[in-house]
């Protein structure tokens, strides 16, 4: 007998608080084990920007909410900055669990890249995300968010800040580096600013 392939199984709702119990009890990959929780997305049914970044990190896993770390406070600065309404704007991560491993001491929690397995089963609420939201502006935060729809030939140094037609979303998308990379720059100032750059460029005219 054939083993079924692992995935998450959204209801189908374009009502984000159904969508948000459901991931809840999400079994989909193995990720749930280790995780305290699914950390599903934030904001407005009616955002007209969705952004969309790897995984939770230790902050979201514990808080259950996204962009709650450093790498969230570094992120709201920006999109500040970058002449964003934060209030317009729906927070979540290609993947809902955070993947990790424990250091030497086996106290502090290390963040682990999701596998392409990780992203491809997780992509179902994703893509339930999107289809309740449907922004008008898909903001991707590095190549794991990115790839998690535009394929794994996606590269960010090939194609940052490019704007890109999603027709199957009927969106636009950008891609950029995560706000966790900013940090772990050697010259932070210098990659603030090219971060606030492409959220400028990416968000145009608005």
């Amino acid at each position: 007998m054939a083993t079924k392939a692992p995935g998450a199984d959204p209801p189908e709702t374009v009502d984000l608080d159904r969508l948000r119990s459901a991931a809840s009890g999400c079994r989909g990959c193995d990720l749930y084990r280790d995780a305290t929780q699914t950390v599903f997305g934030e904001g407005s049914r009616t955002a007209e920007i969705m952004v969309v970044g790897e995984q939770p990190g230790d902050q979201e896993d514990r808080q259950g909410a996204p962009f709650v770390g450093p790498a969230g406070k570094l992120l709201d600065r920006a999109l500040d900055e970058a002449g964003f309404d934060r209030r317009k704007i729906y927070v979540t991560n290609a993947v809902k669990h955070f993947k990790f491993t424990r250091d030497e001491r086996g106290k502090r929690r290390i963040h682990k890249t999701p596998s392409k397995t990780e992203i491809v089963a997780c992509r179902p609420w994703l893509h339930a995300e999107l289809a309740a939201v449907r922004p008008e502006l898909l903001i991707f935060l590095g190549a794991t968010a990115a790839k998690a729809l535009l394929g794994d030939d996606f590269r960010i140094t090939r194609s940052r800040g490019e704007r890109i037609d999603l027709a199957e979303f009927a969106t636009t998308a950008v891609a950029t580096v995560h706000p966790s990379a900013v940090l772990r720059a050697p010259d932070r100032d210098e990659a603030y600013r090219a971060f606030v750059a492409d959220l400028v460029a990416a968000r145009g005219d608005r």
